[in-house]
């Protein structure tokens, strides 16, 4: 007697696998959008964090976002996210953050707030 596998159970095992894909790929697509959203939150929060400092140092809040990046402010950038906006004067600042392939833009007026898609 031959063992093996016949026609028909591997095209039931290889349907098996098309329907497992067919769920979990558009999945996949959705967390790493979501990943890409946490990385500009994060980093806007950073931002945050560092125009604090800049405050302190400063006595005014700035509205170049160059000017919190690396040392001595803390800011680094993640791969891919954009602040498409940072303004600030003496008393206040606002930004805004997203990722290129994320589908959310984060933003955030300080000092104090919180941050708001």
């Amino acid at each position: 007697m031959k063992k093996g596998f016949t026609l028909i159970e591997l095209m039931i095992v290889i349907a098996i696998i098309g329907i497992l894909a067919a769920i979990a790929i558009p999945q996949f697509s959705v967390y790493r959008t979501r990943s890409y959203n946490s990385s500009a939150n994060a980093d806007l929060k950073n931002a945050c964090t560092a125009q604090e400092a800049y405050f302190v140092n400063e006595s005014t809040y700035t509205g170049t976002i160059g000017n919190l990046t690396g040392s001595p402010y803390g800011l680094y950038i993640s791969d891919k996210v954009d602040f498409s906006q940072c303004d600030g004067d003496a008393t206040s600042y606002t930004m805004k953050a997203y990722h290129t392939s994320g589908d959310i833009t984060y933003s955030v007026k300080g000092p104090g707030g919180s941050i708001t898609y």
